[in-house]
């Protein structure tokens, strides 16, 4: 990955400094969709000497100029679907990735299964950054939604972009090192000896079922996204798909055998161990979900946690499988009760294996995970 200093001196080194150059005097995010501001932008990138020649930023140039607050960028995402071009630039307007505003990268496509593409279909593009601007440059954004642009919405049929040289890249910084400090030497095998290339094709599996589970099931994500955004159960929602992408790796077995394996395990390390120390001090979603998974699978047997060392059980998959049946048996209540009372089922079962403080109103971390962080560093 390369940014815009340290890109070719070709022409899209040209383009990126063209976007971080701009960057530097956008403005606050208040005014991102106000029609006079995009207006102002679109004079400005007229004005570049490269920028303004791409057929993408035409696009982006055409869809400002007409913004009215509620339109969609239309010739913009329309551009992006295609990925013919294997670029994408936009303006971006995201509380949880806040780095975003205007910016500009370039991928390449990773292959994807073609038994995986066609048995669980999703719009999921998971990528390998080329190039990028300066926004891109913050490790928390390893997504790219289409909500995320400054219209806020997403159709069906918009792409979602996952940035699998930073899973690889994470993965290496923080999970292989809390398995080695925290995690029996007899677990994840498979992940432990994998290297680079064995995990990018184990991420691409990681994201194309997450979002093929995200849009199935009683209560899809794309219909009941408003019942699923308060943290917790935005934190359960996203266990729920992963545990849904981790049986299919156990049990279809159209899939190939050893890739299916090593995504199994990959997807559970990193669901179980990486994400329950984001947020330290102040939980987010993702380590709710962690704490939920951990504090499950502990009550119920699926692991052991024996003088500091996470020890997991043989028949750990049958409680995955309990985990799921629970989830399901609340979410079909969905078509015979209110949206409200649902929500609330899901919600106690959240706080079951959680540990909410009044006092600041918000969830707790795991005490045995903020010192697992605070000794390795990560």
């Amino acid at each position: 990955m390369k940014n815009g200093e340290d890109a070719t001196n070709g022409e899209t080194g040209k383009l990126i400094s063209e976007v971080n150059d701009i960057r530097k005097s956008i403005g606050p995010r208040s005014s991102f969709r106000n029609p006079e501001f995009l207006k102002e932008l679109a004079t400005k990138i007229k004005s570049t000497q490269h920028l303004c020649k791409q057929p993408i930023v035409q696009c982006f140039i055409k869809d400002v100029m007409a913004f009215d607050g509620k339109s969609r960028l239309i010739n913009t995402k329309n551009y992006i679907n295609k990925g013919s071009a294997g670029n994408i630039f936009s303006l971006f307007d995201s509380s949880y990735f806040p780095s975003l505003s205007l910016e500009y990268l370039t991928y390449k496509k990773l292959p994807v299964n073609n038994y995986l593409r066609q048995k669980y279909p999703s719009h999921t593009m998971p990528v390998n950054i080329e190039h990028m601007s300066k926004g891109f440059e913050s490790r928390i954004v390893v997504a790219l939604f289409p909500e995320n642009h400054i219209d806020h919405l997403q159709c069906n049929d918009d792409s979602i972009f996952y940035f699998i040289n930073k899973f690889v890249e994470r993965h290496k910084r923080i999970t292989q090192k809390m398995i080695g400090a925290i995690v029996s030497k007899d677990a994840f095998q498979l992940v432990r000896k994998a290297n680079d290339a064995a995990i990018e094709k184990a991420s691409t599996y990681w994201v194309w079922l997450h979002e093929y589970h995200h849009r199935h099931g009683d209560m899809p994500i794309t219909e009941y996204l408003s019942i699923k955004s308060p943290k917790p159960l935005a934190g359960l929602e996203e266990l729920r798909v992963d545990v849904s992408g981790m049986l299919v790796c156990l049990n279809d077995k159209n899939l190939p055998a050893d890739d299916a394996a090593l995504a199994y395990e990959f997807i559970l390390s990193e669901r179980l161990l990486r994400y329950a120390v984001e947020g330290i001090p102040k939980p987010n979603y993702d380590a709710v979900s962690s704490q939920v998974l951990f504090n499950y699978l502990l009550e119920n047997g699926g692991i052991s946690l024996q003088e500091g060392i996470i020890h997991l059980a043989p028949n750990l998959p049958h409680f995955l499988e309990m985990f799921l049946e629970e989830i399901k048996k609340i979410e079909c209540l969905i078509h015979q009760e209110t949206p409200e009372d649902v929500q609330k089922r899901l919600l106690d079962f959240v706080n079951k294996y959680t540990v909410f403080d009044q006092e600041i109103n918000d969830y707790k971390h795991i005490p045995f995970f903020e010192e697992v962080k605070k000794q390795l560093n990560v």
